[in-house]
């Protein structure tokens, strides 16, 4: 499926979708299972689209669900479907690599995140925008954090007021992403991780409670639960 662009756009927002998401039980992969009768891609995807300032998106998707995944997305004309990798990592990288000439902000987003709002993608977006090669939205951590060793006895309690618990979307200068993605070596959880090792500042904007990453059967249930409300 050929991106179709949006011309007052600057952004283009990579999805991931190609993991299999075992946490969340048997069945299709993660990002394919339905959320109130939608798979959770669809529900992810038409929020990014929202947004104004993306231009197109890129989704990788698994090898066998690729078609699929291009027919249950084709209503939202900014976006292109490609195959993913064995990884998240690489996945990214694949997405990436099939962003047009154009946009020269990426911002990477899981589809996990399906509720993530519109709002959110303009936030982390303007923060590039701004000068920063590296954004990411966060949240305060909440719960009292303990380090335990491999025995699970508590050997101290973390200061909390200093943690921040990472969600997406991500956003970077292209030519940042593209060179981290180039070197990395050891696969990370996100993508600012591999800016990070690279000694690239990575800068916070608040996040969104409804930004909630869909890992297991309860995220679901709650995500279900907040959908009539999320914005």
């Amino acid at each position: 499926m050929t991106a179709q662009l949006n011309p007052r756009g600057d952004v283009a927002v990579l999805v991931p979708a190609a993991g299999a998401g075992v946490r969340l039980g048997p069945g299709r992969p993660k990002a394919l299972r339905p959320l109130a009768g939608e798979p959770l891609l669809v529900h992810a995807v038409r929020r990014i689209a929202a947004a104004p300032s993306v231009r197109t998106i890129v989704v990788a998707a698994p090898a066998a669900e690729a078609a699929g995944a291009a027919a249950l997305l084709a209503p939202i004309t900014e976006v292109t479907v490609v195959v993913g990798g064995a990884t998240r990592q690489e996945s990214v990288a694949a997405a990436l690599a099939a962003v047009p000439a154009g946009p020269e902000i990426i911002l990477v987003h899981d589809a996990a995140r399906a509720l993530a709002p519109s709002a959110l993608v303009e936030s982390v977006a303007a923060a590039v925008r701004s000068g920063r090669d590296a954004v990411i939205p966060v949240l305060p951590v909440v719960d009292t954090v303990k380090q335990v060793t491999d025995g699970e006895l508590v050997v101290g309690t973390v200061d909390r007021s200093a943690l921040r618990a990472v969600q997406t979307p991500q956003g970077f200068r292209r030519a940042v992403l593209a060179a981290a993605h180039a070197e990395a070596v050891d696969p990370l959880t996100d993508d600012a991780g591999l800016v990070e090792k690279r000694g690239v500042p990575v800068h916070c904007v608040p996040g969104s409670e409804y930004a909630l990453k869909i890992t297991r059967p309860f995220d679901l249930a709650l995500a279900e639960h907040l959908l009539g409300t999320a914005p």
